[in-house]
């Protein structure tokens, strides 16, 4: 794990990461594009989604991927994340049997309880691994399955932080970790995984289309996605 700030080149104001979300989540639909992660999702071929019963969504903010998963008739399925205002906007969509404010590290729900966990950008907001990486263990039964989707360490280490307008023409980040692919292999096998599938999303014409300042980035590695099984 690597502080953001050593790479950071925007220096943004910086805010923590629950009031970070809190002041994000009006806004969130309207600036996360589906190219970061769900597309991802998509590629992914060792999952069947629509087996995946009951699923854990680990920072589910505001229920994006829990509605993906849904549509592929994946469920029940329940929710935890650290800031209520993304939590009621997920309830919006009355795809999760249960949402709860908590911490992905420890979520309170019961061992073994889950055929899968999922989490999607929100490793680079934890300072270490290790806890999140433990908890799925522990709530997944003996065959469950981990996907984890994140923002690529490579965007972070160009020096684009997770970010958003707080007011109109004020970009502001929220506090960011640089976790290396090594990094999750390392605090996976730790807690029992072995990594079964991993995709990366390149930015392509669909993202400079969205994004076209990108044209910059264009061809580099801007999210990736992981499926772990236990070993």
């Amino acid at each position: 794990m690597v502080d953001f700030a050593r790479y950071d080149v925007r220096n943004y104001p910086t805010l923590p990461v629950r009031e970070g979300y809190e002041a994000w989540a009006p806004s969130y639909e309207a600036t996360v594009l589906d190219l970061m992660d769900l597309r991802l999702a998509g590629r992914l071929t060792s999952i069947d989604w629509a087996a995946a019963s009951p699923v854990l969504d680990f920072a589910c903010g505001t229920g994006r991927i829990g509605q993906w998963m849904r549509a592929q008739g994946a469920g029940p399925i329940d929710g935890v994340d650290l800031t209520p205002a993304m939590l009621a906007r997920a309830a919006e969509r009355g795809v999760y049997r249960e949402l709860k404010v908590g911490d992905v590290g420890a979520t309170g729900y019961p061992a073994g309880a889950y055929a899968l966990v999922t989490q999607s950008l929100a490793d680079e907001h934890l300072a270490s691994l290790e806890p999140v990486y433990a908890e799925a263990a522990r709530v997944t039964r003996a065959d469950g399955r981990f996907v984890l989707i994140g923002f690529h360490p490579f965007f972070l280490m160009a020096g684009v932080p997770t970010h958003f307008n707080a007011a109109p023409g004020e970009p502001t980040a929220i506090e960011s970790y640089v976790h290396l692919t090594s990094d999750h292999v390392a605090a996976a096998g730790r807690a029992g995984w072995r990594l079964k599938e991993m995709v990366e999303g390149l930015v392509d014409d669909a993202w400079v289309a969205a994004k076209p300042k990108w044209e910059a980035y264009r061809d580099r590695p801007v999210s990736f996605a992981m499926v772990w099984e236990k070993t």
